[in-house]
């Protein structure tokens, strides 16, 4: 059975870019760091890079990693502003839920949620 998410493993041909990039935009330094892979641990998830051509699938593709923040428009405008493309703006989706999608230097989708539905365990 499924115990919950994870880990989001993006691609990331340049792996020292992706890592600098990452670091800035998330805040944190890898707690895992070698050649073959990258782990950063947020608020109990992991966001992994590999750089791993073989891994890599074609375009942003279907499914999206939504990374919980605590500002989606100030979120937003920092992501755009570390180089990230803007993909779908931040959209109040109901609920006082907000979503947006970039894509980040690396050409992957990077989702964000505000959703004062759920709280982080600490």
């Amino acid at each position: 059975m499924l115990l919950g998410l994870r880990s989001a493993i993006y691609h990331a041909p340049d792996l020292d870019a992706a890592k600098r990039w990452y670091s800035k935009a998330l805040g944190v330094q890898p707690y895992f760091d070698e050649p073959f892979y990258v782990g950063f641990e947020v608020g109990g998830y992991e966001l992994g890079l590999n750089p791993d051509p073989g891994a890599r699938l074609k375009g942003l593709g279907g499914a999206v990693a939504y990374w919980g923040v605590a500002d989606a428009e100030a979120t937003w405008r920092e992501l755009l502003a570390l180089g990230a493309k803007p993909v779908s703006p931040v959209a109040d989706v109901g609920g006082d839920i907000k979503v947006g999608v970039v894509e980040d230097p690396f050409g992957n989708a990077l989702g964000i949620i505000q959703n004062p539905h759920f709280k982080a365990r600490g």
